[in-house]
């Protein structure tokens, strides 16, 4: 029996913990932001428009089904561990969730190879793209071994593997396959990423919980998880789709090019949803610990305090990147800068977004089942306003790039009321107001807004080069100076005041 790993909570507490995770997820954005954009570069020019459209209508169903076979291990597994607390070996838990996600993946990726044709909704594929169900079981397993390394506070495993090796495994094998199979090659530099993030995820978790020696599959007991986890899994796959569904939708109803073109504008837009994606296994764990002892108001404290600071850094990055977005998008391919205004909204949703997920972060351990209805209800209405801005642009005949637009806005809509809805249900449970909303945001998005007006008159180069940290260091130094208390300041410090952090 392998011996439960030592607690590593930080001395400061657990604003202390967020704030260390906070750092390292920061610096992860900035692994990931350098190691995207040469992605980007090559299967925009390489690759084009069509073939990356093909490509995004694939890993949509591939995605999803993954989220689904994690079997809400994702988040839950935090919630099993802190249950058990010595009661049982933490590598056993976790095996149980690993052999049950296995089986299920490998059930739906079987399915898929069989009958192909959700991936491939235009119809046009070959036996190497048939491939991509390899990715499901991969992915399925490197969010729970991540997540299992989060419980214990590690949050670089994270790092490593989404921030540095997935993606830049992918840019660099993108430009290999191109030279062998360039019908295909994207499909192969994906699918050698995954399993590339599949090993490094792995690697620490060995060493942190060992082999769970002694450890027997027990069908009853894997039932048991899998119906308990399934409130979750759904949750997770709709918070997922909700980024995928409009790719999906624009998939039938606009040409591929059309599609590889807001896949552009996603991938540049999801960089900052990052940030408070990666937050979840820090604060799961967290939140699991004050619930145990039914500390309402720390798990408030706790939501707002990450809220705002997930806020405060993807509104200086979504200004960052979508003030000089032409030249982002300039820098894929000429035919992508018509995506520009898809990424506007897209960075926009990113921050209105972040208040859901941190309230998300806690109505999954006390009101999964409303949190889940709400989030049906999210996807519903983004499908809703999707598919009904797609058909006003076909009666009026407008052109075909403003679908990505509507799409975009329609996310935003969507997640702007989720936000709303589950702040408002987790203030009502905790009896606690759940605001990330700071006025200081006004004042450094002015001032961002003022410094980027003069960097869109620079040429396209120096925009990219210059202006990008002009802008992150003119909106930084506002929200440092007025919006950010000592609490706040936590995040940016290597050691956490235990009398700050304890509030």
């Amino acid at each position: 029996m392998s011996e439960p790993p030592p607690d590593p909570t930080p001395a400061g507490g657990d604003i202390a913990a967020l704030a260390r995770g906070g750092r390292t997820n920061f610096l992860g954005f900035l692994l990931r932001l350098a190691a995207r954009m040469p992605f980007l570069f090559i299967a925009g020019r390489l690759y084009g428009a069509t073939a990356l459209g093909r490509f995004a209508s694939a890993l949509v169903i591939v995605e999803l089904l993954a989220m689904v076979c994690t079997i809400g291990e994702k988040r839950g597994l935090a919630q099993r561990l802190s249950d058990a607390d010595g009661d049982g070996d933490p590598a056993h838990i976790v095996a149980d969730g690993l052999l049950a996600a296995l089986i299920a993946a490998s059930a739906v990726g079987l399915i898929l190879w069989l009958f192909p044709a959700p991936m491939f909704p235009s119809g046009v594929y070959s036996p190497i793209d048939r491939l991509l169900v390899l990715a499901i079981p991969a992915l399925a397993l490197t969010e729970i071994l991540l997540a299992a390394q989060a419980y214990r506070y590690d949050v670089g495993a994270t790092v490593r593997s989404r921030a540095v090796v997935e993606p830049w495994t992918i840019s660099i094998m993108a430009a290999v396959y191109y030279l062998w199979v360039p019908q295909s090659g994207l499909q192969l530099a994906y699918l050698t990423s995954i399993y590339a993030a599949l090993a490094t995820a792995a690697w620490p978790f060995v060493k942190t919980y060992g082999v769970p020696r002694g450890w027997r599959p027990n069908p009853g007991r894997m039932m048991a998880l899998t119906i308990r986890g399934a409130p979750l899994a759904a949750a997770d796959a709709i918070e997922w789709g909700t980024r995928r569904l409009d790719i999906f939708i624009l998939g039938l109803f606009a040409a591929p090019a059309a599609v590889g073109i807001y896949y552009i504008a996603q991938q540049v837009a999801s960089l900052p949803q990052k940030l408070k994606s990666s937050f979840d296994p820090i604060l799961g764990p967290v939140i699991t610990r004050a619930l145990k002892d039914k500390d309402y108001a720390a798990i408030a404290r706790q939501v707002c305090q990450v809220g705002f600071w997930i806020t405060a850094m993807q509104a200086g990055i979504a200004l960052a990147l979508g003030i000089p977005g032409e030249a982002i998008m300039g820098l894929v391919g000429p035919n992508f800068v018509g995506g520009t205004g898809a990424l506007a909204f897209l960075l926009a949703a990113e921050v209105v977004a972040a208040t859901a997920v941190v309230s998300e972060s806690a109505l999954i351990y006390v009101a999964r089942f409303r949190n889940l209805i709400v989030s049906i209800g999210t996807i519903v209405l983004q499908a809703a306003l999707t598919v009904a801005a797609m058909l006003l642009i076909d009666r009026y005949g407008l052109p075909e790039l403003y679908r990505a637009a509507a799409a975009a806005l329609a996310l935003t809509l969507a997640l702007a009321a989720a936000s709303l809805t589950k702040a408002l249900m987790l203030s009502r449970i905790l009896r606690r107001s759940i605001n990330n909303w700071r006025w200081p945001l006004v004042w450094a998005a002015a001032v961002g807004i003022v410094v980027g007006e003069g960097v869109i008159l620079l040429p396209e180069w120096a925009e990219l080069l210059f202006g990008i940290p002009a802008i992150l260091f003119a909106y930084g130094w506002v929200i440092w100076r007025r919006g950010f208390g000592p609490e706040d300041r936590v995040l940016f410090r290597r050691t956490a005041d235990a009398a700050v952090a304890d509030g």
